[in-house]
């Protein structure tokens, strides 16, 4: 059995990788243990639902284009035409690019050491989910690599694709979610960004279909997706549905 402190640890990473903060050896040992382990997809699925709608609430505000260049001109990347600012010695600490860099990394780990903590508190443990309520699937390519976790909450009707360590896509195509029944045709549920967490709602027509029997799988489309509403491009990922 865990130690509490290992649990508090498995923790940590499980909630990382929910928020995106591992590197790319770490995402995929995480991976692997969502597909082999029902405990780590469960918990998982867990700090997806409660931390990736945090990130799908913000929009993207363009800066100001006097920003950057304020930026380029304390740094002194134009080289060429130095301003006054630039040229003089820096005395102060505060000028330093490699302290704010620490900084950042030193407030991240702070901020996901506290979500751990917050969320630990206040959420009751994996084992209370009703396992008929949530469904996860590893969608991995052929070799074995999980390129996106799905997380399927049949109470909220709403499938969720985060990704794990996704496959380049060129800009010409787009990936595309495909439900497959079993002995059934794929049932598209929607493109999606590659690199970026998606939710979709699910109709009642595909809440029917879900089950251990069913598979996921992703499939590269023309932009916009498939034009014949069954996969025309290379199926580039698949994984099976189980209950969390």
């Amino acid at each position: 059995m865990n130690s509490t402190f290992e649990s508090d640890k498995d923790n940590l990473r499980y909630a990382e990788y929910a928020l995106g903060l591992l590197d790319a050896d770490a995402r995929a040992a995480v991976a692997r243990e969502v597909e082999t382990s029902p405990e780590a997809a469960a918990a998982v699925a867990l700090w997806q639902r409660h931390v990736t709608p945090l990130a799908l609430e913000i929009t993207d505000i363009a800066p100001p284009a006097h920003v950057w260049a304020g930026i380029r001109r304390r740094l002194a990347f134009d080289a060429g035409t130095p301003s006054r600012e630039s040229s003089r010695p820096r005395t102060s600490v505060w000028d330093s690019l490699g302290l704010w860099r620490w900084i950042g990394v030193g407030a991240t780990a702070v901020a996901a050491c506290l979500l751990v903590i917050t969320m630990t508190r206040q959420l009751p443990p994996p084992v209370a989910m009703h396992p008929s309520v949530l469904m996860v699937s590893t969608i991995a390519g052929d070799n074995g690599v999980a390129g996106w976790t799905a997380t399927m909450d049949i109470d909220r009707s709403e499938l969720l694709v985060v990704p794990a360590s996704p496959a380049a896509v060129a800009s010409d195509r787009n990936t595309e979610l495909w439900l497959i029944p079993a002995g059934g045709a794929p049932i598209s549920v929607g493109v999606f960004p590659p690199g970026d967490p998606k939710r979709f709602h699910l109709a009642k027509a595909l809440l029917d279909r879900l089950g251990p029997t069913a598979a996921l799988a992703v499939s590269l489309e023309p932009v916009g997706g498939s034009p014949t509403g069954q996969p025309t491009g290379p199926v580039i990922a698949k994984g099976a549905i189980r209950a969390a």
